[in-house]
């Protein structure tokens, strides 16, 4: 019922204060949906004006966000577990955490699916992420000591986390080479990250380590060392040496025939076990179409295994 205070008010307004917990752009869909109804009649028009004594009813429907959080099964590569951790083998093209555009289909929901106990932790125990069309390996919690301490362990900068990326232009110059250039949000192109001057916008230090494994005219593989985590850190840092990662056209790379996204593959991770103190390692061969994109172009990244 609509009070004299919000007499004459626009209906999504209205709507705001009478519902506060939900969004206005989520009324508004509603009202788009035809699921508002003002004095028995449905409403559509978020501007329309209320009178006092009139009668607002709203039909609540589920968003893609609000059924975010289900369980999907779905295959999962998991190369190690145990009661406190598993670490698993992400394939391209899947997303790790719910977002605008991917509600559903993502590993927070297949961890779900795989094991009930995951409701229990944060973001289903995930401690750290990779890009869609990254592919390679991940440490996941299954208990909350586990993942409070692996959580610490990583902001102190004490989990080791190798890539193998495939670039254009071929390396030249000393190897391995350390790039220390602050990355933050491309102040031209919100889409995309950049190495920026903190002087005069927002970022963060960011530092990877660069090591030329193999090289032709083409290009070269190369192995990449986190010492930090900011968003596409290894994808800025190779386009701002001149050597974007092939099929990644976000950050000036060109698509191959073997590969239709970004050559980059989390395949080394090492760690001291949260619980036991038990330092630990795994290794994972790079997906089968960087594999063919390498050969391609007669690299190898054999000397990395």
């Amino acid at each position: 019922m609509i009070s004299p205070s919000q007499d004459q008010l626009r209906l999504d307004k209205a709507l705001v204060e009478a519902v506060p917990e939900f969004s206005r752009s989520y009324l508004q869909q509603l009202l788009a949906q035809g699921m508002v109804r003002l004095q028995g009649r449905t409403a559509s028009k978020p501007a329309a004006r209320v009178r006092t004594g009139d009668l607002v009813e709203v039909e609540l429907r589920p968003t893609a966000q609000s059924q975010a959080f289900r369980p999907e099964p779905m295959p999962l590569c998991v190369l190690y577990e145990d009661e406190h951790l598993l670490v698993v083998d992400k394939p391209a093209g899947l997303v790790v955490h719910p977002a605008p555009g991917h509600w559903s289909g993502t590993l927070l929901n297949g961890l779900l699916a795989r094991d009930p106990k995951a409701s229990e932790l944060p973001r289903a125990g995930i401690v750290h992420r990779l890009d869609m069309d990254t592919s390679g390996l991940m440490v996941v919690a299954r208990t909350r000591q586990a993942m409070d301490a692996l959580v610490r362990q990583i902001a102190a900068r004490e989990v080791s986390r190798q890539y193998l990326a495939l670039v254009h232009n071929p390396w030249i110059g000393a190897t391995p080479r350390t790039v220390a250039l602050p990355v933050g949000r491309d102040p031209r192109t919100r889409l995309r990250m950049a190495v920026v001057d903190l002087a005069q916008h927002a970022g963060k230090e960011a530092r990877t380590d660069v090591e030329c494994l193999s090289s032709s005219a083409e290009g070269c593989v190369v192995r990449c060392t986190l010492h930090t985590g900011r968003t596409h850190q290894i994808r800025v840092h190779m386009a701002a040496l001149g050597h974007p990662l092939v099929a990644d056209v976000l950050y000036g790379g060109t698509v191959v025939p073997a590969l239709k996204r970004q050559a980059l593959h989390a395949y080394r991770l090492r760690l001291c076990h949260p619980i036991t103190g038990e330092w630990m390692q795994w290794q994972s061969l790079p997906a089968s179409d960087i594999g063919a994109a390498v050969q391609a172009w007669g690299l190898s990244y054999n000397s990395a295994l």
